[in-house]
């Protein structure tokens, strides 16, 4: 399969490129050609490609719409940095991102993307995207971009010890494994068929299974190992970090709703979302990506969340507010 054009600040590499970066050695191709016949990630060949319209102006079409029938926040905030991405000269990378979600996206129709070169200086750029649809923004995104810098103040938290992602079932099999309990509850039942229907083009294994899949209520904290479905191999860390944002929005406000599983959900979406790129990693190899939530009230839940090399770096930093309603009983209501 062609590898995308590349455009901007965007150099996609052939697919039998050498897959070499830093962490990169967890699968049996690090450092190898891709293996023929392979087939590229459908993140980088479909839900981030954009289609140039003009200068700064670029049109996104959907690939996996969540059961909500809402475009999935992920793959918007993706989107809106691969067309930041595109305004920028390629020895740049990018090292923040602030989105605001305004309004709720159509999955009938595509999406713009309008770009605004609002700072382009000689350490740090900035990129504003408006992603509209109907002729109205649904996203507001601000992303940042600068020169590689060496620096003696650096630290960073420890990864938390973990099995390793080969020790570990991924979420389908799981799922399939849940599946053959004859004593499950049919409302569980049907909920895991619909998750099992949907074809996410994220890989995950969950750390604690049991925690994962339980009914009961618990700690706003989750552990798991994620990675993009298929080969994107080495290419400019801007595309890796378009691929990161869209896996960081898949379950992560959930991690607030953890010690509230006795409320069902009515509605619950995404407001802001916040990324920072740390240091080089591959999108498309297992990172363990920790998720916390130290606040929920007023409607509302914050989540933070890193994500982490194999090798105990720490790659990307994540926090995203959203909006939770659940249904309350008839005494709760009335305090």
């Amino acid at each position: 399969m062609a590898a995308p054009a590349s455009a901007g600040g965007f150099r996609v590499p052939a697919a039998g490129a050498r897959a070499e970066s830093p962490g990169s050695g967890d699968r049996p191709d690090a450092g190898q050609p891709a293996p023929a016949g392979d087939l590229r990630s459908v993140l980088v060949t479909s839900v981030l490609s954009l289609e140039p319209l003009d200068l700064d102006l670029f049109r996104g079409r959907h690939s996996w719409v969540p059961a909500t029938r809402r475009l999935f926040g992920g793959q918007i905030v993706g989107q809106a940095l691969v067309a930041a991405a595109k305004a920028v000269s390629e020895d740049v990378h990018a090292h923040s991102l602030h989105c605001y979600f305004v309004r709720a996206g159509d999955p009938t129709v595509p999406v713009l993307y309008q770009v605004e070169r609002t700072r382009t200086g000689k350490s740090f750029s900035v990129r504003s995207v408006k992603a509209i649809q109907h002729g109205k923004p649904i996203l507001i995104c601000q992303a940042s971009f600068q020169q590689t810098q060496e620096s003696p103040v650096q630290h960073q938290f420890t990864m938390p010890t973990v099995p390793p992602p080969e020790e570990l079932l991924s979420q389908e099999e799981l799922i399939q494994k849940y599946l053959q309990d004859p004593n499950l509850v049919e409302k569980y039942r049907l909920g895991l068929n619909k998750i099992l229907a949907q074809e996410v083009p994220v890989e995950i294994k969950p750390v604690s299974p049991s925690k994962t899949f339980c009914q009961l209520s618990q700690e706003p904290k989750q552990l798991l190992w994620v990675r993009a479905r298929g080969y994107i191999g080495e290419c400019d860390m801007k595309l890796h970090c378009c691929v990161a944002a869209y896996i960081s929005d898949y379950a992560f406000l959930g991690t607030a709703l953890l010690p509230h599983r006795q409320h069902p959900v009515k509605f619950m979406v995404s407001l802001d979302h916040s990324m920072w790129f740390h240091a080089p990693f591959r999108a498309d190899h297992w990172m363990l990506y920790e998720c916390e939530s130290p606040w929920a009230g007023g409607c509302r839940g914050l989540v933070h969340g890193r994500l982490w090399r194999r090798d105990g770096v720490l790659a990307v930093t994540c926090a995203q507010e959203g909006v939770i309603r659940v249904t309350q009983s008839p005494a709760e209501s009335k305090l």
